[in-house]
């Protein structure tokens, strides 16, 4: 498994052909993030252009559908399939969401939050448990954006976190993003979530843009993916490196995805806020 730093993209089919004319490295992308349930089916022009791709360029793969926090079985099915993909491109991890994605079988197509309570923990705890021994390393899970929270509810989203990762020896993809969406929405301090994570179980960050909506005469902040990486969140994201050092970080978009040329200038914003954050750390931490 190759040890990936530095910045990337995800892959999307729209920029297919950009890496495929010249390798990612040449436009100055250290790694791609691919969506893992884009490649499952065997043979096809997606997995083509994956395997042509993946020649010149590491690649992490990231899922939407494994439902960690769901109630039904866990698909083994698709963990063997997650498994023979991670076999096929050796990423550098493989993760998905902490959330779950449906119930009895109904797919919801959302992914939702799980109660934050003890009960909650031991059970997702036991599934993260089973879905390492069956890929054979560690599960990295990121945190999603949230609109409503359980009213059983016995600890915060960051304390939840930080307690599932030292249960399991699983990671964290840290979503600055949803963490920055999520403060607005609830009302919490999105700098004190990020000071609550432990040092060293931070695998990746993501960044990305979200919009903004009125509903019963007050803001929420919709992590829609289709816009540039706003002020806030690139502070926030400065926050999250003078905290935990430097991280794989890498710009998520999923709908009205721009040409190549202007995902690598917001690249290239990164790196800037990157160098700053980092520069503002004191030598003895």
């Amino acid at each position: 498994m190759p040890n990936l730093t530095g910045f990337g993209l995800g892959l999307r089919p729209e920029h297919y052909a950009d890496f495929r004319r010249q390798p990612a490295p040449a436009w100055g992308v250290d790694w791609l993030e691919v969506i893992s349930e884009n490649y499952l089916v065997p043979g096809g022009k997606p997995l083509a252009h994956l395997d042509a791709v993946r020649r010149d360029v590491p690649m992490v793969m990231h899922g939407v559908s494994l439902s960690i926090g769901g109630t039904d079985p866990l698909d083994i099915d698709y963990l063997r399939q997650l498994r023979a993909l991670a076999q096929r491109i050796e990423p550098g991890w493989v993760s998905d969401h902490l959330c779950w994605t449906g119930v009895a079988g109904t797919q919801l197509h959302d992914l939702l939050p799980v109660p934050y309570t003890e009960t909650s923990l031991r059970h997702v705890a036991s599934r993260v448990q089973q879905v390492q021994d069956t890929l054979g390393r560690p599960l990295v899970l990121e945190n999603v954006s949230s609109y409503a929270a359980w009213a059983g509810d016995e600890m915060n989203e960051a304390e939840f976190l930080a307690a599932l990762l030292q249960r399991t020896g699983s990671e964290l993809l840290l979503d600055v993003n949803n963490v920055f969406v999520s403060a607005h929405n609830h009302g919490f301090d999105a700098k004190a979530f990020i000071d609550t994570l432990p040092l060293g179980q931070v695998r990746q960050l993501h960044l990305a843009g979200h919009s903004e909506e009125t509903h019963g005469g007050r803001s929420w902040l919709i992590d829609t993916h289709d816009q540039p990486v706003c002020d806030g969140v690139w502070d926030l994201y400065r926050h999250t490196l003078r905290r935990f050092g430097p991280l794989p970080t890498m710009i998520e978009r999923d709908d009205h995805i721009p040409p190549l040329p202007e995902l690598l200038a917001e690249l290239a914003l990164a790196r800037g806020h990157a160098v700053q954050a980092l520069a503002e750390v004191p030598e003895a931490a």
